[in-house]
């Protein structure tokens, strides 16, 4: 309250004790500025309320004014720095040379929906082209001709492939052809190493290498003829090599089990087409299922195989090289 009191009194300072006692006249005049500094304490209150806000806000507005300059002197400076831009990823697999063209002619329960043209990427992923280009061609012994779609996801919808026994496993065998996929894992790495960026962006065409749902293969101890050695965890144990995936968008969740092969030319109407078909509804956030899953339920395993599968069947009638 004193400080307040002090700093509403008018700026001339007091006559001493001294010089007060002198004169009447000088009494009566020091008299006024006594009277002037009498205040109740609504109005101490109130002058110190508005001290505060003046203070304040001188405070407020000395940033501001300095923040405005240093603007201006941005401004009007000559060698005034621009805003970077951010930096690009370069899509390295999505703009390849197209070596082969592809067809694959899909029907949905039985009704034609039309064609979709493939590009291969030859140059840059030659041993996945070269087994999708001899699937689709029948020079493997086996065809994707009469094999359906497994899967449709948001941004992808997915082929099932051939399978590892039965009667696709004997064809191939027949023609010396084996299930392996040692060298796609190897053109995998190399790929993910010399993409930045994500790989499989919209209308690219991949060759499943590796189970998606499962970790990265890691490093392990192992022992061969008596020794230890390491190596790394197998892979492609559940996957052939013969899963393709089509990127309906960018869909960088398959990078890590995908190599991009080559792109959709014509025909993405037809996969918009495929990726609108009614599926079974994905309950892996449902409290039971996880509890399933976690004490090792085979019921949750066999339920979740069946997460996005297509109710309608989606076939490809007819497939095969154009050049």
């Amino acid at each position: 309250m004193q400080s307040s009191a002090q700093f509403l009194q008018p700026p001339a300072s007091p006559l001493p004790p001294k010089q007060i006692q002198g004169t009447a006249t000088t009494t009566k005049t020091l008299s006024i500025p006594n009277q002037c500094c009498k205040f109740s304490r609504r109005e101490l209150a109130i002058g110190t309320n508005s001290s505060l806000i003046l203070l304040l806000g001188s405070q407020a507005i000395e940033p501001l004014n300095l923040s405005r300059a240093r603007a201006d002197e941005l401004t009007d400076s000559p060698d005034k720095i621009e805003p970077e831009e951010p930096s690009r990823k370069v899509d390295y697999c999505s703009d390849q040379n197209v070596t082969k063209r592809a067809f694959l002619e899909v029907s949905v329960d039985g009704e034609p929906i039309g064609r979709i043209i493939i590009g291969l990427y030859g140059d840059k992923a030659p041993v996945g082209s070269t087994r999708f280009s001899k699937l689709v061609s029948g020079a493997a012994g086996v065809s994707y001709r009469r094999k359906e779609f497994a899967r449709i996801m948001p941004n992808y919808v997915q082929h099932g492939g051939l399978r590892s026994f039965g009667v696709d496993a004997e064809l191939a065998k027949n023609t010396g052809r084996t299930m392996e996929i040692d060298s796609l894992v190897d053109e995998w790495e190399k790929q993910s190493e010399g993409c930045q960026g994500t790989k499989n962006v919209a209308r690219s065409v991949s060759i499943i290498v590796r189970d998606p749902s499962k970790p990265p293969p890691k490093m392990k101890l192992v022992a061969r003829k008596g020794k230890l050695e390491i190596d790394q965890e197998e892979l492609g144990k559940d996957v052939n090599g013969t899963e393709f995936t089509i990127a309906v968008k960018d869909s960088p969740d398959l990078d890590a089990s995908a190599l991009v092969i080559g792109r959709v030319l014509d025909g993405m109407d037809v996969v918009e087409r495929i990726g609108q078909v009614k599926t079974v509804k994905e309950n892996t956030s449902s409290p039971y299922f996880r509890v399933a899953k976690l004490i090792g339920d085979k019921r949750a395993v066999v339920a979740e195989r069946g997460f996005n599968r297509p109710y309608s069947k989606v076939i490809i009638t007819n497939c095969g090289l154009m050049d």
